[in-house]
């Protein structure tokens, strides 16, 4: 008797099955696909900086080619450490406190592995970045989505203490946003700050846009870590990475922050997800990392103007714009344009305009939600941003 061959579904396991791939990668596969300016994926398409490419060549010349230290090479962590207390005024012990890992995505979902147990709730602030819930199901954590609301991605205070529980293990926080561009304000992160403690809660701080900031006049925008506030050092988990402040997307080098029994099961976890990040990247990194205050200026200053360029070439062209004041995303809303959803509007805009950018509803839990939005990234060449420009007037 023959035993009947097993069905796809069985071979699938359930949380596979629980989310989608990821829809900014497939808008990248869809650009290329049709020849669209590509304003979906956050990576840059200039060059990074020639003398941190420079190190990471000489590094790989001089034979720094086989494992480092599983946790991070030890020159690495220490340029870590000193930068964090450079930039946030935080003592870390780059022996106990620091998990180098294989980008800030490995970062996130390695920490929640180690710290998060079943049935226990993580809080996700949403639009989210669409990593954070395939990171909970992953986790085998139960989300529980509170909305910042546009125009000023501000969040209701109610609505967040009523998402706080006995079962809730952790808050995600993305800071600067993405992808709204919102920057908490000190108010906002002392009252978070205070139901993480009143609730024995840990706060997943992904910080990969620190230093990407638009200071306003008559506004607080500043970068703040939820370990810079008082009692919540210990239970945070700071996650980096050198991927944007460097331009460096592909290498794949973040870093996990945390107090020495949390860093100590991050460990294991990236261990054995990913044993380890490249060795001669970390040379590269612990390079980077020295680098002067006058770098992360002008860093801001050309991040200013690309915004600046894009921002009123989108309103120009009829969306509607939120101008973000952290990262390189704008979203807007597309309500303007009458079409059914935000899929629909996106896929003519590739294939019909010729550019690519994101569906608001893959960031909420709820599609609908963001059925009239779409997301636009402008980390690009002022020549790709202008080129994006000229083929959206035929939305006009």
């Amino acid at each position: 008797m023959t035993t009947p061959a097993p069905s796809v579904t069985r071979r699938v396991s359930r949380k596979a099955s629980l989310f989608t791939e990821s829809v900014i990668r497939e808008m990248t596969r869809e650009a290329m696909k049709y020849g669209a300016v590509n304003l979906s994926q956050g990576f840059p398409d200039f060059a990074a900086p020639e003398d941190i490419k420079r190190v990471a060549m000489q590094a790989i010349a001089d034979d720094v080619n086989q494992y480092a230290i599983t946790w991070g090479a030890k020159d690495f962590r220490e340029a870590i450490a000193r930068k964090t207390k450079w930039h946030l005024g935080l003592e870390i012990d780059p022996e106990t406190e620091i998990t180098v890992t294989c980008g800030s995505t490995e970062g996130m979902i390695a920490a929640m592995m180690a710290t998060v147990d079943p049935g226990e709730e993580v809080v996700v602030f949403e639009p989210f970045y669409e990593n954070y819930a395939p990171d909970a199901i992953l986790s085998d954590a139960r989300p529980r989505h509170v909305p910042l609301r546009a125009p000023d991605w501000s969040f209701d205070k109610d609505e967040l203490r009523a998402a706080f529980n006995p079962k809730t293990k952790a808050i995600i926080i993305c800071n600067p946003n993405n992808p709204t561009g919102k920057v908490f304000t000190g108010a906002e992160m002392e009252f978070i700050a205070g139901l993480c403690q009143e609730f024995d809660a840990l706060c997943f701080t992904d910080e990969i846009y620190e230093h990407i900031l638009y200071p306003r006049e008559g506004a607080e925008i500043a970068h703040i870590s939820m370990a810079q506030i008082e009692g919540m050092r210990d239970r945070t988990v700071i996650v980096n990475s050198m991927s944007k402040t460097y331009s460096v997307t592909g290498w794949r080098v973040g870093y996990c922050i945390a107090a020495p029994e949390i860093t100590s099961a991050v460990r294991k976890v990236h261990d054995f997800l990913t044993v380890g990040a490249a060795a001669p990247l970390q040379t590269a990194g612990a390079y980077a990392l020295t680098l002067p205050p006058s770098y992360y200026d002008r860093l801001q200053s050309d991040y200013r103007a690309r915004r600046d360029l894009i921002l009123p070439e989108l309103e120009k062209a009829g969306f509607g714009t939120f101008s973000p004041d952290g990262a390189y995303y704008v979203m807007t809303d597309i309500s303007g344009f009458g079409f059914k959803n935000d899929v629909e509007f996106t896929r003519h805009l590739i294939r019909e305009v010729g550019v690519a950018c994101v569906p608001g509803s893959s960031f909420y839990s709820d599609p609908a939600l963001g059925s009239q939005q779409v997301r636009f990234c402008f980390c690009k060449k002022d020549e790709t941003l202008l080129l994006a420009a000229e083929r959206l007037g035929k939305l006009r």
